[in-house]
């Protein structure tokens, strides 16, 4: 039965449609890039719109966070968004904007930020409401479609900005729900995307849509599952049909739309950088910019900015922002070069190493281990897990020509795919092994050579992660559903390779029904990682184990500090 429409947009639902939405361009993110020849062709605009969104997820998540230790700290129990112990939907959308903004990142990235931003000034508006109705998000995506055409210097039919205005616009017709709303105003969006390449040349040449608004249509179905729990049964159309974008077609694309966006082969760098300026100042930079270049977006307000353009003298674009305020995280990209540069970088870098290995590992114990075997490592905290711009400044402090990644977590995959991308437009090869659990990892690192060629090097360490089943035990913190039944808070729960097994009450107990259940379909080393909260005897219990009923099975045991589990485990 299909679900009823949901009436109001709270808090809760802010922070699930950013899942959602991190979720969905996870999932489309390459696809987007493919087709990104507009205003540059540089293929990067799904990984920009999921950097962007990533950020205001961060934000949204940290303001969940402070009130539940708040509430935690008052006593005041299971508070709901808008009570004194839950974020409003003011705090909310503030949060979402404000790090939208931050994290905003290339021409769709900014003019994301600012359509998030258009729709908190009339959620936001009026004090601390609990939320809106379908009414209010109408106006939010009207007034998000406004600004963000009005922070554009010279808006453009066929982009992103068209699709905006075509979701507002079905939403005017539509009821007075929550779900109705978001639903006509991707219906709207889906239209108008497949309209744009009768909008705009370049796009018709290359046989494709507009990536900024195939994004924006991937985040307006996400808004439509958050308000009435059902995905949109058809996905919004890519290409235009019969059309294929190949290399002579993309490069084909980019001479014609830089010629089309300066007149004289386009600009050769696109500068962006955050600002903190009065408004007034601001007024005179967006004249000075729009003389040096084009693509000009500056969003924000209330004293920061993200200023993004396309020049050809990046110095003169930097010291605009200096003249009109404090720019700080500046980023210059060279289009034709593909390297990225930011402030300060004009130091003499120090030569790369041929290869690194770049690993996420669960807690202190396994970060010891894997530096110890010469890999570079990003500590993932229970519950804080990181985000795309750790893994890019990890690889970066590898300092390599060569990344192997290993995110050892399933949920991480889209985000290490986005790292991996910004990295190797900085000029970095990277490969990324989808390693599911950190046992996979350290079964990959233990055949890395990094005097073998590395395409041969990545086929081995991928073979040895793909041949190493994982186990998990832990204890469940809520009641939930899991394929082994119905769990209760507290209850210990046995994973094989991501799924429950086994629901248990004792750790020792269940780890050893696990370890059975996996040596079953055979193996010969057996790794076991304990965390701070595993039984004293867990290990040696579980070696006993191995050493009387699998001959030749040998075992290995990692201590692996506070990794939120209680123990892991891997059988090659």
């Amino acid at each position: 039965m299909a679900q009823v429409p949901q009436r109001f947009f709270d808090a809760l639902s802010v922070r699930t449609w950013c899942g959602l939405s991190l979720r969905a361009l996870g999932r489309a993110r390459e696809e987007i890039d493919a087709i990104n020849v507009y205003p540059v062709a540089d293929g990067d605009t799904g990984t920009n719109l999921y950097l962007t969104v990533e950020s205001a997820v961060a934000a949204v998540e940290a303001v969940f966070a402070a009130h539940e230790v708040s509430a935690a700290g008052a006593g005041a129990g299971q508070a709901r968004p808008g009570d004194a112990g839950g974020p409003s939907l003011a705090d909310a959308v503030r949060a979402m904007a404000h790090g939208a903004l931050i994290g905003a990142r290339g021409n769709s990235g900014t003019i994301l930020a600012q359509l998030l931003r258009g729709m908190t000034q009339v959620l936001a508006a009026g004090g601390e409401p609990a939320g809106t109705d379908g009414p209010g998000l109408r106006l939010a995506l009207r007034h998000a479609a406004d600004s963000a055409r009005q922070a554009v210097a010279h808006p453009v039919e066929g982009t992103v900005l068209s699709v905006a205005s075509a979701a507002a616009d079905a939403a005017d017709a539509a009821a007075d729900d929550c779900g109705s709303v978001a639903r006509a105003a991707y219906e709207g969006a889906r239209a108008a995307l497949a309209a744009t390449p009768g909008q705009l040349p370049v796009l018709e040449r290359a046989g494709v849509v507009d990536a900024g608004g195939q994004g924006l249509v991937t985040l307006l179905a996400a808004l439509v599952e958050t308000l009435t729990g059902e995905a949109p049964g058809a996905a919004a159309p890519v290409r235009v049909p019969h059309a294929r974008v190949g290399h002579v077609d993309r490069l084909v694309a980019e001479r014609e739309c830089a010629a089309e966006g300066s007149g004289t082969g386009g600009p050769a760098f696109e500068v962006i950088y955050l600002l903190e300026a009065e408004d007034a100042a601001v007024a005179r930079l967006r004249h000075r910019l729009d003389a040096l270049g084009n693509s000009l977006v500056v969003v924000g307000g209330d004293g920061l900015w993200n200023v993004h353009v396309h020049v050809d003298d990046a110095g003169a674009a930097v010291e605009a922002g200096v003249e009109a305020g404090r720019p700080y995280r500046i980023r210059i990209t060279h289009f034709g070069h593909g390297d990225a540069r930011t402030a300060g970088a004009d130091r003499p870098p120090r030569e790369r190493t041929q290869r690194a290995v770049v690993a996420v590992v669960p807690g202190e114990g396994l970060a010891g281990l894997y530096t110890e075997a010469g890999a570079t490592t990003v500590l993932a905290r229970p519950g804080e897990p990181p985000a795309s711009g750790e893994l890019v400044q990890a690889v970066r402090r590898a300092h390599a020509r060569e990344v192997v990644l290993l995110p050892n977590d399933a949920e991480l995959r889209h985000t290490a795919a986005a790292a991996a991308e910004q990295a190797r437009t900085e000029g970095i090869r990277v490969a990324l092994i989808p390693t599911r659990s950190a046992v996979q990892g350290i079964a990959a690192l233990a055949v890395h050579e990094p005097e073998r060629r590395f395409d041969e090097d990545v086929v081995a360490m991928t073979s040895a992660a793909g041949a190493t089943r994982y186990g998990e035990v832990t204890v469940a913190e809520r009641q939930s559903w899991t394929t082994a039944g119905i769990c209760q808070a507290g209850d210990v729960l046995g994973l094989i390779d991501g799924d429950v097994a086994v629901i248990g009450s004792d750790v020792t107990a269940t780890a050893v029904t696990v370890l059975d259940r996996m040596l079953a379909a055979g193996g010969e080393l057996v790794t076991l990682v304990l965390g701070d909260e595993a039984p004293e005897a867990v290990a040696e219990h579980l070696q006993a184990r191995v050493r009387e009923a699998y001959l030749a099975v040998d075992t290995v045991v990692y201590r692996g500090g506070r990794q939120g589990a209680p123990l892991l485990i891997g059988v090659e």
